[in-house]
């Protein structure tokens, strides 16, 4: 169950700081808990998990591949390992070895990639992940998640202790806006409604939670009446909501901070056209790359924002 903020303003932990702790607070009962970090132990926010339990954290260095085969085989000792890198480098760097030693081999292991899409901001074109989940989606069996917030990130991190099987998370590393109050807990592969609505629904993940929000804040205004969905699985893809959404409010829009060829959009978009096709517009990157800039300059400047989805939900509603 889950219970939202009242108002939205950005979280006081840090997303970093949410993932640690959620990790210690695990490593503290189970013995099994283990943390690999390719270099980015510091950027990570990893340091107090270091510190605490040297024994069960290795600092893999600038090996990402390698990093993923020594998860492979902590798996295969019974451990629960969990992986982390910037998101390009625990994606497409390692694609292989995720697709062979972890997924191809049935076993156990936690992928966790930072910073994607514009939260990279100064790191860059080579640091900005708007491809990580169209790399990974097409490997058979593997879970892919992006949390909107630290009670989100947290709740889903514990959660994966318990489960079997390959999981990737992309999250932001500082900074988000609180969506969740404390408490609130999560199903994977179930997407959350966070707002009703009869006109559009806006299904959104990650940072574009809020955006989606907000811009159905914005068409109320207007006398459009916006369903808000956050879709943090993209993996199994919750198949039933979308068509539900799509029968009954006739018209989809989803919004991701990745491209939108092969991400959230295009796994409404399948979904949808097998069960109830409506019309359906996608705010995300649009086959571009990433550049240097302030993430306020970047969601501008790929147009991941309020504004850009009020106007293609009014696009989907005029093409019912």
């Amino acid at each position: 169950m889950f219970k939202l903020k009242s108002t939205l303003q950005n979280s006081e932990t840090l997303m970093r700081d949410a993932y640690c702790s959620t990790l210690m607070e695990l490593a503290e009962t189970r013995g099994d808990i283990v943390v690999l970090d390719a270099d980015l132990v510091s950027s990570s926010g990893m340091k107090p998990f270091f510190k605490a339990y040297p024994d069960r954290a290795i600092q893999c260095g600038i090996s990402e591949a390698n990093m993923i085969g020594v998860a492979a085989g902590l798996s295969l000792t019974g451990k629960v390992p969990y992986c982390h890198s910037f998101g390009p480098f625990a994606s497409r760097r390692v694609c292989d070895q995720i697709f062979i030693s972890a997924a191809y081999a049935k076993l156990n292991v936690r992928i966790t990639g930072s910073d994607p899409g514009v939260t990279a901001a100064y790191n860059g074109g080579t640091h900005m992940p708007f491809e990580d989940m169209a790399v990974l989606r097409a490997i058979p069996e593997i879970t892919l998640l992006e949390p909107c917030d630290p009670v989100a990130l947290a709740d889903i991190t514990r959660q994966l202790a318990d489960t079997y099987g390959v999981y990737y998370t992309r999250m932001a590393r500082k900074n988000a806006v609180g969506i969740y109050e404390p408490g609130s807990t999560f199903e994977i592969g179930k997407g959350n409604v966070l707002r009703n609505g009869t006109d559009v629904t806006i299904i959104a993940s990650g940072i574009m939670v809020a955006e989606a929000l907000e811009a159905a804040s914005a068409l109320a205004l207007e006398g459009v009446s916006a369903r808000v969905v956050d879709m943090f699985t993209w993996k199994p893809i919750d198949t039933e909501l979308i068509a539900r959404c799509g029968e009954e409010t006739g018209a989809l829009v989803t919004a991701e901070n990745h491209n939108i060829y092969g991400g959230l959009g295009s796994a409404v978009a399948e979904t949808a056209a097998k069960t109830v096709p409506v019309p359906i517009e996608m705010v995300g990157t649009d086959d571009r790359f990433g550049q240097v800039g302030t993430e306020a300059f970047l969601r501008a400047e790929y147009r991941l924002n309020a504004a850009h989805i009020v106007e293609s939900a009014k696009r989907a509603i005029e093409r019912k």
